[in-house]
This record gives structure tokens, C-alpha cells and sequence, in this order.
């Protein structure tokens, strides 16, 4: 008789709960050079209490450190994200500390992940010491170009190496080629390591929520793309199924480490109703949502009025404020 296959290993889920990155801070070239601010200890504050759990603070290292070997990270630059952490961490709210637009690692993934990780196991001796429970590790943000799933766990085992000699059980996020898209999860590779967890990103349909975007050139999605369509309905219905189906066959539950709708073109009222579908849709599988973003670019924060957009709340299933 032949033998059923074993049942995969239960992984527990991260407890990602209802998050929001902090975008467009301290991932661009320098704090809030694109339109953001500085991030203070109120917005952790604010956030924190409108009902948020955990906040996905992307961070770009790769300007901040020589492109030489041993590649020492600026103090200055690493004591600002150490602040920005203890801050959220303050406020009782989860931290994933994401490395984010390390720009050489996608056009040449193995001859810059020594480098890689070399800034990782600063990273790592910097926050020793923090709490497992409520500090994450998300070692690269959005493979693509190069960087694919021919060569992510080779790219990345310098930097799990590093973070592994300091914090052997600390939960650590990978995601997948193509920009982490949800199809990525299909063929992504991991490593046989219990605390390691899978995440994707989730900006379907395209069209709709880059539309007019300017960086997506030159290939910029037309404006005027409304959501949902009825092939948007079913989209959505076959992606909720390959989440099912990725628990039931690994046993482990992915997050939504990014999702979101391009503000400048479509209107509040529309985007809330995007996150509400999509929460709506993907609460079944018990999968985090990390929304992007708290206040420029796709925000939920609006800066000059000092108020949450109406509605975005209530469409990720927050109580809304005044």
C-alpha cells in the first residue's frame, strides 16, 4: 500500500495581526527625502493607538556603508534606527526591521551578499539583547531582477549566518523573487530553520493601484482603472486560494508584508474600499496585513490635516477616529 505523504510541520504564524509600514522614511536615500518627515515617538504613539500591532519599518543600508570589506554601517545612521526602534517598540507595538532597497544585491545577488551580510551581523550585534517576542528580522526586501530564486538562499545565507550567531531563535522574513509577488510563494525556497517565516506583497490588479505612478516608468499603468471588475473579483477569489493551498502543503503561514493603492489618482473613498475587499477576503487564511503606508505615499496619515484619511481605518478594521 502506498503511503500517504506526512503532513507538513505547523509552523505557528508571526503574529503580524493589523500592521502598517512606515514608508518612504527611512528607506529612501535619506530620511524622508521623498516627501516624508522624520519619524518622532508620537507617530508610534498614534499609530499604536488607532489599533495597530505591528509596524515594518523599511531601512536602507547599502549608502550608509562603505562598499568595501569589512563594510562598517555609519554610527550615526545606525544609532538614528536604533532610536526609531526603541521608539516603536516603546509605543508596545511588534517591529519588522526590514532591509530595504539594497539597490547592488539585485543586479549582482552573489557577489554582494558577503557585503550583505557583513551589514547584517551589525545589525545583529546591535540589537542583541531585544526581545524575540516583539523585534523581527526581514533580511531583504522585494528580490527581482537577478536576485530570483536560483540564487536567494545562497544570496541570503551570509546574512542568516550573521543573524544566526546572536539570535538563534529570533524570527526571520524571507520573501520571493519578482518583487515578492503572491505567485512567488509557489516555488520559494527556504531554509530548514523553524523561526524562518515566508512573506509576499500584494498590489493586484496592478493597473489599479500604480496607476499614473511615475516610477513605474516607462511602462506607467494609465490612469482612470476602476476596482473591482468581476475578473478583480475572481482574481482575488483564485489568490486567497493559493494562500489555503501554500499553508495546507508547508504548514507555515506567510504575511502580507506590503499592500496598498497609489493615492495621487485614486480617490480615498475607493482605496478604503480596495483594503477593506482584500481584508475582507484573505481573513479566512489568518494571514497578518501589513498596509503601506503610514504617511506619504499611499497614506494613511494625512500630515497637513493631522488626521486619519476617512474611512482607511474602518477598511482594515480599525475603529475609525475623529
Amino acid at each position: 500500500m502506498a503511503q500517504s505523504p506526512a503532513a507538513p510541520q505547523i509552523t505557528p504564524a508571526l503574529p503580524v495581526g493589523t500592521c502598517i509600514n512606515l514608508g518612504n522614511t527611512l528607506e529612501p536615500e535619506q530620511e524622508g527625502s521623498w516627501g516624508g518627515a522624520p519619524v518622532a515617538a508620537e507617530d508610534f504613539a498614534r499609530i499604536k493607538a488607532a489599533g495597530f500591532e505591528t509596524v515594518r519599518i523599511p531601512v536602507r543600508w547599502h549608502n550608509k556603508t562603505t562598499n568595501k570589506a569589512p563594510w562598517p554601517v555609519d554610527k550615526a545612521w545606525m544609532d538614528r534606527v536604533q532610536t526609531v526602534v526603541d521608539q516603536a517598540l516603546a509605543a508596545d507595538l511588534n517591529v519588522i526591521l526590514n532591509s530595504h532597497h539594497f539597490d547592488p544585491i539585485h543586479d549582482q545577488p552573489l557577489a554582494v551578499a558577503e557585503w550583505h551580510g557583513a551589514v547584517w551581523k551589525q545589525i545583529a550585534e546591535r540589537f542583541r539583547g531585544y526581545p524575540e517576542k516583539t523585534l523581527w528580522f526581514e533580511l531583504e526586501n522585494e528580490p527581482h531582477k537577478n536576485f530570483n530564486h536560483t540564487n536567494l538562499l545562497e544570496t541570503l545565507t551570509p546574512a542568516l549566518e550573521a543573524v544566526r550567531a546572536t539570535h538563534p531563535t529570533r524570527a526571520v522574513i524571507i520573501g520571493g523573487e519578482n518583487w515578492s509577488g503572491i505567485d512567488s510563494l509557489a516555488t520559494l525556497p527556504l531554509p530548514d530553520d523553524a523561526n524562518i517565516h515566508p512573506t509576499f506583497h500584494y498590489y493586484d490588479p496592478f493597473l489599479y493601484t500604480h496607476q499614473g505612478a511615475s516610477w513605474t516608468a516607462p511602462d506607467v499603468p494609465p490612469v482612470g482603472r476602476k476596482f473591482p471588475t468581476e475578473e478583480d473579483r475572481e482574481k482575488l477569489k483564485q489568490d486567497v486560494a493559493k494562500i489555503q493551498a501554500y499553508i495546507a502543503r508547508t504548514g507555515k503561514t506567510p504575511f502580507m508584508g506590503e499592500v496598498g493603492a497609489y493615492d495621487k489618482h485614486i480617490p480615498t473613498a475607493d482605496r478604503a474600499t480596495y483594503h477593506r475587499m482584500l481584508r475582507e477576503a484573505f481573513a479566512p487564511t489568518g494571514i497578518g496585513m501589513c498596509n503601506w503606508a503610514y504617511a506619504n505615499t499611499f497614506p494613511f496619515w494625512d500630515r497637513e490635516a493631522g488626521r486619519w484619511l476617512p474611512g482607511m481605518l474602518a477598511a482594515v478594521g480599525l475603529p475609525e477616529q475623529d
